[in-house]
């Protein structure tokens, strides 16, 4: 992760205006560049600033910007709600404290007797970082990275097996979990657990670090769907929901299901059956950190 002396604004703005190209926002592309995406001037223009400041803003020469000229290179640079707020905080940080040491996080014993009951229903119980802190026979049939102690942000990077079983949507879930790392991160979020895992990762992933450095920023909230190449039933579409943990540090539930009557909803079944062979318990309890 970035030094807490890093030109925070600078980066963020170098990365965002490299990611836009010209016929996005309506300029002739005139050929050749030795830069991918906008130039500063360009930039500059669609903002409605000068160029010598959106030089000093990229440079760190100024690093508190009024909200108006944030507002304005949002547009610009066509950054959606999540995006802008992230830009904010960037140039006007929350007073940076120590951070207090964490404790082991640890599953609340009803929801581990929750989720085991529901023996048709993938579910896990995620950390902060995205490490899997409990989960049931079925999510654990449905992939081996929801087995207690696995770290989603790692895995998907590391172990081939899950890309294998993501397929063709292997490169959305990475863009994803990535965005949501940055969401929790933060502009001045100090967390060493974090930016351990961002360094590891950074250091043996390429793509990580290509995607890393984008700064896409999107909050790990809601639900989605998911599309698996499942060794032992084939191709499943499954929608999944993600359910904040009422007074925990940034646990949720995430819970898959099929559409009724599709041929996931037969997969999943069949996995289903598959899974009742194993006891019937959820593994959990307590994990370190990052997982």
């Amino acid at each position: 992760m970035e030094s807490g002396s890093a030109n925070r604004i600078g980066e963020y703005l170098r990365a965002r205006r490299e990611l836009v190209r010209p016929e996005d926002v309506g300029l002739p592309d005139l050929g050749r560049r030795r830069v991918p995406g906008l130039r500063r001037e360009e930039l500059a223009l669609l903002a409605g600033i000068s160029s010598d400041y959106y030089v000093r803003l990229e440079q760190g020469r100024d690093q508190h910007p009024s909200a108006q000229v944030l507002d304005a290179l949002a547009r610009a640079l066509q950054l959606d709600d999540d995006a802008t707020v992230y830009l904010h905080g960037l140039a006007h940080p929350p007073r940076r404290r120590r951070p207090a040491p964490r404790r082991p996080e640890r599953v609340r014993p009803g929801l581990v007797q929750l989720i085991e009951g529901w023996h048709e229903t993938p579910a896990i119980v995620q950390g902060r970082l995205g490490e899997v802190l409990a989960s049931n026979a079925l999510a654990r049939a449905l992939s081996p990275i929801y087995e207690p102690g696995v770290n989603a942000l790692r895995a998907v990077f590391l172990d081939p097996a899950v890309r294998d079983l993501y397929g063709d949507d292997w490169e959305r879930v990475a863009e994803s979990v990535v965005a949501g790392a940055r969401a929790l991160a933060g502009p001045e979020v100090d967390d060493p657990q974090l930016a351990e895992l961002v360094g590891e990762l950074s250091i043996r992933s390429d793509h990580f670090r290509r995607l890393w450095a984008r700064h896409d920023v999107r909050p790990r909230t809601g639900g989605g769907v998911r599309r698996l190449q499942h060794p032992q039933v084939g191709a499943l579409e499954l929608h999944y929901e993600k359910l904040a943990v009422t007074g925990s540090d940034g646990q949720t539930i995430v819970v898959y299901h099929a559409d009724p009557g599709s041929a996931s909803a037969q997969g999943l079944a069949l996995l289903a059956s598959i899974a009742a062979g194993e006891p019937a318990t959820a593994r959990g309890g307590s994990t370190p950190g990052a997982g």
